[in-house]
């Protein structure tokens, strides 16, 4: 690669990615202040000239409950724990107060409107890849509704982030078979690896790294990593703004230095976060946001950093390689 790049990944799933974790009626201001705050990213990404890939849930594409139940596939995930299902959970929440937490068709059309940016998929339901239960078959239904759902919406899904980071490489082919052509995959390092098994150990270590550590989270290579199919490395997960100032500091000046070290020697470095990681505090991890797209100018103006989503940083590796 000629120049570096940032690249940054959004998970935007609303309440799809947490309902087993969450008591949705204590999260719903929470929610509508993501729903709120995606615009104003939107005119940040806008003015600082940043292409980004959203990596969406399917079910935020349905209008409401009466289409959602329309659209359950033939074939459900059997997860071993009854909790994971997002089928099971979507049936004993409908009513009308949870449709906003739900459901985003105006958003994603606002998104596909919006300079430089990509819709990709998290999976209809918010698959999980690695639990008990899960198979080839009910992975390739749910793909292929999330696949049917971006169509509806004139959007041709290439790129794929798995959801809570479960990456399994035998479903590459399923990936290749509907059309995508690059997904997300965690970071070299240990604590990153089982993302299912959350100790307390691999979360401490995940923790301390978004403050102290070594400057190695960028990269030049995006490999195939399965026929037709190229994986590209989260580097760095922006976690949200904790209120505590100094630690806050902190961690944006890493995020500034790992920057600064992947734009001098020409490699990539991949931010993510999911956008509800915003709905607590908005105001302050917008202003966070700002620095850092400052920081990425600063880079641009003098090293010739680029921006590119993850279809656009696969098509630059594709390239490369011909």
């Amino acid at each position: 690669m000629e120049n570096g790049a940032l690249v940054i990944s959004l998970d935007f799933e609303l309440l799809w990615g947490v309902f087993d974790k969450v008591d949705w009626k204590e999260k719903k201001e929470y929610f509508q202040n993501t729903k709120k705050v995606i615009p104003e990213i939107l005119q940040l990404f806008e003015k600082y000239e940043i292409q980004c890939t959203w990596a969406t849930v399917g079910m935020l594409f349905n209008e409401n409950w009466d289409e959602w139940n329309h659209n359950i596939p033939e074939i459900l995930p059997d997860y071993e724990n009854d909790k994971l299902s997002a089928y099971k959970y979507g049936k004993s929440i409908q009513n009308k107060g949870t449709e906003e937490l739900c459901f985003a068709p105006e958003l994603i059309k606002l998104i596909t409107e919006s300079p430089g940016q990509e819709i990709g998929t998290h999976t209809y339901s918010h698959y999980y890849c690695l639990e008990p239960g899960q198979n080839i078959k009910s992975f390739h239904t749910d793909l292929q509704k999330s696949k049917h759902l971006a169509e509806s919406f004139g959007i041709e899904l290439k790129s794929l982030v798995f959801p809570r980071n479960q990456y399994n490489l035998d479903y590459l082919e399923v990936c290749r078979e509907m059309g995508l052509e690059t997904v997300r995959t965690n970071p070299d390092v240990w604590y990153w690896e089982n993302t299912q098994e959350n100790s307390f150990q691999r979360k401490i270590f995940r923790t301390g790294d978004a403050y102290i550590g070594l400057n190695n989270k960028s990269y030049t290579d995006v490999p195939e990593i399965a026929p037709g199919i190229s994986g590209q490395k989260a580097s760095r997960l922006l976690r949200p703004n904790s209120g505590r100032n100094f630690l806050d500091r902190v961690r944006i000046k890493r995020i500034q230095s790992e920057m600064s070290s992947a734009a001098k020697n020409n490699e990539v470095y991949h931010l993510w976060w999911h956008p509800h990681n915003f709905g607590g505090k908005p105001e302050k991890n917008l202003l966070e946001l700002k620095v850092i797209l400052e920081h990425f100018k600063t880079c641009q103006n003098k090293f010739g950093f680029q921006s590119l989503n993850m279809a656009g940083i696969n098509q630059t590796a594709v390239g490369n390689d011909e």
